[in-house]
Order: structure tokens, then C-alpha cells, then sequence
């Protein structure tokens, strides 16, 4: 079986290390505060600024810099609480059936119908001075239900498997059977629920800086664009404006996708490659089938 850490996964990890630390050393290392205004007005990229400077002479390369932090921070802490809600609901309510379940299943169910985004925008519009913590709130609060509806149907097909009833004819008890049996087999869904819930919640954040709604005040990538669009930067020609925090997005996806895509194929053992050299290869119209190299199927 091929490790989980394919090429995929490794570059995934570390164009995503990369934007972590810069979203710790971000702010110390900005050559420039990212609000200051001086007299280089609207700049071209320059060994001064290396990323030029905005209409009103703000350095840019600090402005991003600076703003990785914001994002990383509500991707992060909304992926981390949404999941954390997501195993307990979802976990619980397969594992325990009955009326558990029924109630469980039920408020998912009513978190799906949700519209996370207009929520977000609802709550951010009362709250101008949301911070990145409450928007990650709100983003976690909506972004649950997904992962716990596909988490409790593996726990059902797990729940009734033989070495989960020899445990408990043993006489293990419930959480010892959840923790100790169940959770180890779903560790690799869980991850890739994690790693989607942080795409949808720094996709989120983007939006509500990019349309002003969130506190334009907060630097993050988002607000460099809002205000890159509200100067008609692309008009004047001022691409390096926005075109940086354009890429730094474009390649924050890219790593989330791709650690997305090696999860999967540690899932699914019809994504894997074997050390052998065989492959399922998927065709349009024909069922699967492994083929070996240097042989037959």
C-alpha cells in the first residue's frame, strides 16, 4: 500500500506550512505597518516595495503579510470546531441509535437547510466589529452538519462489525468502544472533513472582506481586494494591487485541495497505487479494473 504521504500530500503540506508561518512571523517581519500612508502613491513593484504600494502610498507586501494571519485563523479555528461538533453529533447519534439518533439526525438536518453565507453576512451586519474569532464561530456553526451526516452513516456500518461486538462482550463500555474501536477507523474521514470545512471557511472570510462586510479595519487578503476594487485599481493598470493577494488565495486553495486529494486516496483503496505498480484505472462507461504492470490483468 502506498504511504498517505504521496506527492500530493507533501505538496500540499508545504505550501500550507509556508502560509502558517508567515501567518506567525507575518506581522513581525512587514517591513512596513500595513496602514501607514506615505508618498509613494500608487508604486510599481520596486526594491523599496516589493509588491508596490496603494493609492494612498500603504505598502502591500505588508498588507499581505500582515494578512495571512485573519485568514488562516478563521479557516483553522472554523475547521477545528465545526469537525470537533461534526464527530460528536455525527458519532454519537450511529453508535447509539434509537431515539439519540432520531434527535441528532434531526438537528442536522436542520443545520443543512442553513444558508451559511447569508447567516454570516446577517450576523457580521449587526456586529461590525465581528473579529476573526466570531466570524470563525459562525462559519463552524453552519459548516457542521455535512461531515456529522457522513460520519454518522460509517459509524452505523461500524457500529455492527465483529471486533466492535467482541469488545463489547467483553463488557467495554460505550465510550471506550467509540474511542477505542469506531474512531481509529474513521480518522482519515475525519481529516478530510477537516481539511473541507477550512476551504469553505477561508473562502468565506475572502467574501465577506472582499464585499465589505466583515471590518475592512482587520488586514487579510480579502481587504486588499475590497479596496484594490473599490480604487478601480484594474482600471488604472495598478495590477500588482491585487494580482498578490489573487496568488496567495489561488495557492492556499491549491494546498487545501491537494491534502484533500491525498486523504482521498488513503480512503479509498480504489485511488491508491500499490508498490507493485498497480492501478485502478477509471473509465467512462467500464467498471474498474486492476492491471498490473509488466503482466496481465
Amino acid at each position: 500500500m502506498k504511504s498517505a504521504l504521496n506527492g500530493k500530500t507533501i505538496a500540499g503540506l508545504s505550501i500550507m506550512g509556508f502560509f502558517v508561518l508567515i501567518a506567525i512571523v507575518g506581522s513581525w517581519i512587514a517591513p512596513y505597518d500595513p496602514s501607514a500612508m506615505s508618498g509613494d502613491i500608487m508604486s510599481p513593484p520596486s526594491g523599496a516595495h516589493w509588491f508596490g504600494t496603494t493609492q494612498t502610498g500603504q505598502d502591500i507586501f505588508s498588507q499581505v503579510l500582515v494578512g495571512a494571519r485573519g485568514v488562516l485563523i478563521v479557516g483553522l479555528v472554523a475547521g477545528a470546531i465545526a469537525t470537533l461538533l461534526s464527530v460528536l453529533i455525527g458519532v454519537t447519534a450511529g453508535f447509539l441509535g434509537g431515539v439519540a439518533d432520531e434527535f441528532l439526525s434531526a438537528l442536522s438536518n436542520i443545520f443543512l437547510v442553513v444558508p451559511a453565507l447569508p447567516l454570516i453576512i446577517i450576523v457580521t451586519s449587526f456586529l461590525p466589529d465581528a473579529g476573526d474569532f466570531l466570524i470563525a464561530f459562525v462559519i463552524s456553526a453552519t459548516g457542521w452538519a455535512w461531515g456529522a451526516r457522513i460520519l454518522r452513516a460509517q459509524t452505523l456500518s461500524l457500529r455492527q462489525r465483529d471486533y466492535v461486538e467482541a469488545a463489547r462482550a467483553t463488557g467495554e463500555r460505550t465510550w471506550r468502544l467509540i474511542v477505542f474501536e469506531v474512531m481509529p477507523n474513521l480518522t482519515a474521514i475525519i481529516a478530510s472533513s477537516f481539511v473541507g470545512t477550512v476551504i469553505f471557511a477561508v473562502l468565506s472570510v475572502i467574501t465577506l472582506s472582499f464585499i465589505g462586510v466583515a471590518s475592512v479595519s482587520n488586514w487579510n487578503w480579502g481587504t486588499i481586494l475590497f479596496w484594490a476594487q473599490n480604487a478601480q485599481a484594474l482600471a488604472q493598470g495598478a495590477w500588482w494591487w491585487f494580482i498578490p493577494a489573487g496568488l496567495c488565495i489561488a495557492l492556499l486553495g491549491t494546498a487545501l485541495a491537494l491534502i484533500n486529494f491525498g486523504i482521498d486516496e488513503y480512503v479509498n483503496p480504489r485511488l491508491r497505487t500499490s508498490a507493485g505498480g498497480s492501478k485502478v484505472k477509471m473509465r467512462v462507461g467500464f467498471t474498474p479494473v486492476l492491471r498490473q504492470e509488466g503482466g496481465r490483468s
